[in-house]
Order: structure tokens, then C-alpha cells, then sequence
């Protein structure tokens, strides 16, 4: 879920958000960014970007909602700098300014957007959602590869798994952006780089749900550090 209105999406990623910081999951992930300088895409309500900044790192935060921007800014106040872009249509300023900040790592983390955004409707299943993650990871992969500072991209997803299986899931993860995400650019992901982690709680606390008919397939948190090719 990522709401219907930019309205809805703020409320349910501050209580996503929260639950995340509780469980030390965004703490999880600024730990597994190399680099001082991060461009972050993609700030939602201020909480990643309030993790990497307690790591101590420079970060550049861009997101297409002004809404997600003011929360950032109310979150993190001026310790980040805050860029209003949208990656689809970036302007000669937009890219002068993100090529002026020459960040050493891009990170895309828990990629989401309203249904007015992504035009997700009850009925397609997630497929709308899953093209839009598609497509924006791909626009953030093509940015991190066009700026030369860049030494790394850093991508986390909500997904489920086998649990039992999560070897072979990790091979899965590496091939899947190997094939779509990083293709024909000068990127590229390894095995060892590729992780997950558990979440064990849904927002209101209660226990993450899990599958009736899988009752092995947990939901994870899908960690991929893709670097810059020699």
C-alpha cells in the first residue's frame, strides 16, 4: 500500500516509518552505504534521510513531492540539502546541482509513490505498482551511472520470501537487476552484496503477516550495493 492521495501516502509511510526506526531498519541500511557524499532519491517523510545523516554522511535528498520535501525538512531540519526534481523530467539545473554536490553513492530506498502517482487501482494486483518501481529504479540507475563521482548505487525493497531459501534468493536478486535495472550501464552486483532482512512488524505493531498458503514466505527487506565497473 502507498495510498490513494499524497495525503494518505504521508500518513501511512510516517507510520511505516516509525516502525522501521523502531526495529533499527533504517539504521540497517545507512550502515551498508559506502562513501561520505550520498544522493538520496526519493526522501518520503525524512526518516532514511535522518539515518544516513546520523551516520555522519553528506546527503542530498531529491523527491518529486513537495509534501515529502516539507516533512524531510521539518525532520531533519537544515543538517541535509533538499532538491525538488522529478528524475523523469530532471532540468539543466536540477543535474548542475546534483552534479555540484558529486556524490560518491546514489541510494533508492523502499521506492513508493500515491496511486495518483503510480495509477495502482484495487483491482491490477500491484501491477502498476511493480512498473513504476521498475521504471524508477532503472531512471535512478542511469542517473548514478551519468555522474562520475559515483562509485555505488544502494537499492532496498519490500519483497517475501522463502526464508529457508534466501541463498538462492539472493542469486535471484542479482540476476533480476542485472537483467532490468543495471543493464548495458557501467554497474554491476555480486552475491555477496546482496542481503536480506526481516521485518517483523507491520505498522500498528501486530506481527507481520504471512502467507496462508506459504507459510515459510516471509516479508524482507531486499538489500542491493551495486558498484561501479573497473
Amino acid at each position: 500500500m502507498s495510498g490513494a492521495t499524497v495525503a494518505d501516502f504521508l500518513g501511512y509511510w510516517e507510520r511505516e516509518g516509525e516502525a522501521y526506526v523502531r526495529h533499527g531498519d533504517y539504521d540497517w541500511m545507512a550502515g551498508l552505504v559506502p562513501g561520505r557524499r550520498v544522493l538520496e532519491i526519493g526522501c518520503g517523510v525524512g526518516h532514511s534521510t535522518q539515518a544516513l545523516l546520523r551516520r555522519g554522511l553528506s546527503v542530498l535528498a531529491v523527491d518529486s513531492l513537495p509534501a515529502c520535501l516539507d516533512a524531510t525538512r521539518a525532520r531533519v531540519g537544515d543538517a541535509a540539502e533538499l532538491l525538488p526534481a522529478n528524475l523523469a523530467g530532471l532540468d539543466d539545473g536540477q543535474r548542475a546541482r546534483i552534479a555540484a554536490f558529486a556524490p560518491d553513492v546514489v541510494v533508492c530506498w523502499l521506492m513508493g509513490a500515491p496511486a495518483e502517482v503510480t495509477g495502482a487501482s484495487a483491482g491490477d494486483g500491484g501491477k502498476a505498482v511493480v512498473a513504476y518501481r521498475t521504471a524508477m529504479h532503472r531512471r535512478v540507475a542511469e542517473l548514478a551511472a551519468g555522474l562520475p563521482t559515483v562509485a555505488a548505487l544502494h537499492l532496498v525493497d519490500r519483497t517475501a520470501i522463502a526464508w529457508q531459501a534466501k541463498d538462492i534468493g539472493r542469486d535471484t536478486l542479482v540476476r533480476y537487476h542485472l537483467g532490468s535495472t543495471l543493464a548495458g550501464l557501467p554497474l554491476t552486483a555480486v552475491r555477496a552484496n546482496a542481503l536480506y532482512r526481516k521485518l517483523e512488524d507491520n505498522p500498528s505493531g501486530r506481527a507481520a503477516p504471512r502467507h496462508p498458503s506459504l507459510p515459510g514466505v516471509l516479508p524482507v527487506l531486499a538489500s542491493l550495493l551495486a558498484e561501479r565497473k573497473n
